[in-house]
């Protein structure tokens, strides 16, 4: 059975979760990182030197970095569904997943860390004001590419929605200004119905 190992209050991991949710997946999750430990054993260390969540053991198959996971996943378990099966249609997904990381991603961690995990005392507001402009700049581009579209391929959920979905749950739910991106909040309210999305992703944010 597929194993996965974190916390569920971890963005990283929510994206793993969503994708099994949206997969129907049996599989087991085992809590790890921060107050739990566990990603400092030898025995989690041989299968994630990182020290970091999620990690999965698919039957032997181990895997760290959770888009990568989201992709594995998929495509073991989804071509032609939320894994595109076309080689265009598929680096387009992909794209997407991997600008997550590199551009949005980097906006929304000190927004994240200072707002929802530093005393108030010892919080780098310049940081938070920095973060908001680079997550507001790319938050630009993400509506302007979801204009006629339902999810960010068309209108089907992929993987692509999936790491940009969890990164829009929480920029709605931190305590920040937030410009009206009319085609981004009506994708937000679609993911927002689906049950696996509600399950993993809608949680409280700590």
């Amino acid at each position: 059975m597929l194993k996965i190992y974190g916390r569920t209050n971890s963005i990283n991991v929510q994206k793993v979760m969503w994708a099994v949710g949206e997969l129907a997946l049996p599989h087991q999750r085992i809590d790890a990182g921060m107050a739990f430990g566990v990603v400092n054993e030898p025995e989690y260390v041989k299968m994630n030197p990182n020290r970091l969540v999620p990690t999965i053991d698919d039957d032997g198959v181990i895997l760290w970095e959770s888009n990568t996971i989201v992709r594995y996943l998929a495509a073991k378990h989804a071509t032609g569904s939320i894994m595109p099966a076309g080689h265009a249609q598929r680096a387009q997904a992909e794209k997407w997943m991997d600008w997550q990381l590199g551009s949005i991603q980097q906006g929304m961690t000190p927004i994240f860390w200072n707002l929802i995990r530093t005393p108030p005392d010892k919080r780098d507001m310049k940081a938070v004001e920095a973060g908001q402009a680079t997550v507001n700049k790319n938050m630009a581009i993400l509506d302007g590419h979801l204009q006629g579209k339902a999810f960010m391929l068309g209108d089907a959920l992929t993987v692509a929605d999936i790491p940009l979905g969890c990164i829009a749950y929480r920029w709605y739910g931190m305590p920040i200004e937030r410009p009206a991106f009319a085609n981004v909040r009506a994708w937000y309210e679609r993911l927002s119905t689906r049950p696996a999305y509600k399950q993993h992703v809608m949680l409280p944010i700590t």
